[in-house]
C-alpha cells in the first residue's frame, strides 16, 4: 500500500481532495482486503517505480443480469504522462474483465477533464446516450 498512497492522494487532490495521507491508505487496504476492489498498477520496467494506477469495482447489472466493471480511478504520475501508461493499463483491465466474463464496464470522469474524456473514447468507451447520472450527496 506504500507504493499506491502516494499517488492514490495526488488522485483525490486532482478533484479537490484533502491529502489525507493515513486515511487514504487505510481506505485502500480495506478495499482490497475485503475484497472490494481491483487495483492494477504500472511500473517502470527498469526501476520498479509505480508510474500509475487504475482502481476497478465489481458491480452488477439488474437490466443485463450481469456482472460489470466500474473503472473509480485512475491517475499516472507527471512525468509517465503522454506513454500510453493510462492506456495500457485500462486495456490490461478489458482484458482482465473479458477473461472473467464481464460484458461492461463504465467510468465516470469530471465535466471538464477533457483529457480523460479523449482518453476513454479512444479506447472504445462512449457517451451513455440511454442513462443519464445523477448523484444524491449524503
Amino acid at each position: 500500500f506504500d507504493d499506491i498512497t502516494p499517488l492514490f492522494i495526488k488522485y483525490r487532490e486532482f478533484y479537490g481532495q484533502l491529502p489525507k495521507p493515513e486515511a487514504s491508505r487505510r481506505f485502500l487496504h480495506d478495499r482490497l482486503v475485503n475484497e472490494q476492489a481491483m487495483i492494477l498498477l504500472a511500473e517502470d520496467e527498469d526501476t520498479g517505480k509505480v508510474l500509475g494506477f487504475c482502481q476497478f469495482i465489481p458491480s452488477f447489472s439488474a437490466l443485463t443480469l450481469k456482472p460489470s466493471w466500474v473503472l473509480k480511478g485512475i491517475y499516472v504520475i507527471e512525468e509517465a504522462r503522454r506513454h500510453l501508461v493510462a492506456h495500457k493499463l485500462i486495456n490490461h483491465a478489458k482484458e482482465l474483465a473479458k477473461a472473467a466474463g464481464i460484458k461492461r464496464m463504465t467510468v465516470m470522469t469530471g465535466e471538464e477533464n477533457a483529457a480523460a474524456h479523449e482518453l476513454y473514447r479512444s479506447l472504445g468507451f462512449s457517451d451513455d446516450a440511454e442513462f443519464t447520472y445523477f448523484a444524491l450527496k449524503l
